[in-house]
């Protein structure tokens, strides 16, 4: 061929969109996280071996007896009617008054989201996101030739007069806005939680300005001192779509999602889902269906909640015993917490240095679209044992200390740290409602 290059010769075909195609700095971790050597405080895996196991073939035991026919085959595009209901009846857990007319089951919350941005995005739109945001979500708005732009964020959650300046700017030079994608509960990456009067204020802001809220949603359950606030959908069913997930508190491994929609988005989900997968997994759905009929579902999830929690604790106690001069937040729920560094340092160089010491995390440029992060470290608390955490904190101490050293030794370009506000603490605290 004369085109192309030595490596791809199809590389002139490709469409312009996978020019958004890269690698996640998250998964690209995974083959040197999975080595039992190095804890991994890197990836969001959460802990399945927690659910019992009789939980799950108890299930499936009854859909192999009860619905295998119907579970083996094509199903609906929007997903198994039972189902949708018992989505339903979880999401009102948050204040979600609901018809599961409007539930679109997809595979994973991942595939919502990408859906949706396919519904409504046009090369050259803008996605509204927070400072930082889920690297899932930043990759999929890239391939579909969206620009990012982030809005900052507090201990409080997204900014509101932040939020209205970004808004007004980019009105001003003339771009269109489509969506604003949040996670309010227990963010990805930041740990921070939205204040009930903020989503209130970042709701009517965005109503004002004819600007969609895509509010993603796969940790709300997972809280340990108290319940975040109700879910930004409970206040208003037209101007929002909800995504939430089985993935963390069931399993990752049923690829079960869903997206709640107005009306008219929910009609063009469902002709989308087809598009793109014909009909989400019957089985898992049916899996799933069946073990939110038979167990104790909220049982398991306080279970959950309890494991996460002291999980949490061993790291933020772990924080304050060996990197006592750092900041971090404070998460009441989910899986994360945000470290920031000493101005001098840089996340994504150090990550080698960490690896060779056993030790991984994600480097905060992962979580922002436009290059910042260097000065950020999202720490994942969920899967490691709480005396994994400990070692795997002090071997991040170790390295933080030895860079500091070298800076001091041999001088660095300082560079300021995109971040959250923080607060150095040592023990727990519960962010503020």
């Amino acid at each position: 061929m004369t085109n192309g290059n030595s490596l791809d010769p199809w590389y002139d075909s490709y469409a312009q969109r996978t020019a958004g195609l890269s690698a996640s700095e998250v998964r690209a971790l995974f083959a040197v996280a999975s080595r039992p050597e190095v804890v991994s405080l890197a990836g969001g895996m959460p802990f399945v071996s927690a659910l019992p196991r009789e939980l799950v073939t108890g299930s499936l035991d009854r859909v192999m007896a009860e619905d295998a026919a119907m579970a083996l085959q094509y199903g609906g595009g929007q997903g198994l009617r039972s189902l949708r209901e018992h989505i339903v009846n979880v999401m009102s857990l948050e204040g979600i008054r609901a018809s599961a007319e409007d539930v679109v089951v997809t595979t994973g919350s991942q595939h919502a989201l990408d859906l949706v941005t396919r519904l409504f995005i046009d090369p050259g739109d803008v996605v509204l996101a927070e400072s930082p945001s889920y690297v899932g979500a930043i990759g999929v708005f890239r391939s579909y030739q969206a620009e990012t732009v982030h809005v900052a964020t507090d201990e409080l959650g997204l900014v509101p007069e932040a939020l209205r300046e970004t808004i007004a700017r980019l009105r001003a030079a003339g771009k269109r806005m489509k969506f604003l994608y949040t996670i309010p509960n227990f963010h990805n990456p930041a740990g921070v939680t939205m204040s009930r009067e903020r989503r209130i204020e970042v709701l009517d802001i965005c109503r004002s300005n004819n600007i969609l809220v895509l509010e993603d949603n796969p940790y709300g359950l997972l809280w340990f001192d108290e319940p975040a606030p109700q879910a930004i959908r409970s206040i208003d069913d037209e101007g929002v779509v909800y995504l939430g997930s089985f993935s963390k508190t069931l399993a990752p491994g049923f690829r079960v999602g869903w997206a709640l929609a107005p009306h008219a988005i929910r009609e063009k989900l469902v002709l989308a889902n087809e598009s793109a997968v014909l009909a989400p997994n019957s089985f898992g759905q049916y899996v799933v269906n069946a073990y939110l009929d038979a167990a104790d579902w909220k049982g398991q999830v306080d279970t959950f909640r309890g494991i996460y929690a002291e999980r949490r604790d061993a790291m933020l106690s772990a924080l304050g015993e060996f990197l006592p001069d750092l900041s971090w937040t404070v998460p009441n729920g989910g899986f994360f917490i945000w470290l920031t560094l000493p101005d001098s340092l840089d996340s994504k160089g150090m990550l080698p240095r960490a690896v060779k010491e056993l030790v991984a995390y994600t480097p905060g440029t992962a979580f922002f679209a436009d290059g910042r992060g260097a000065g950020n470290i999202r720490l994942s608390f969920c899967y490691p044992t709480p005396e994994q955490i400990r070692v795997g904190v002090k071997r991040l101490a170790s390295v933080v200390n030895d860079e500091l050293e070298l800076v001091e030794t041999f001088g660095s370009a300082s560079r300021s740290s995109a971040s959250v506000s923080t607060s150095s603490v040592s023990s727990p605290q519960p962010n503020m409602p």
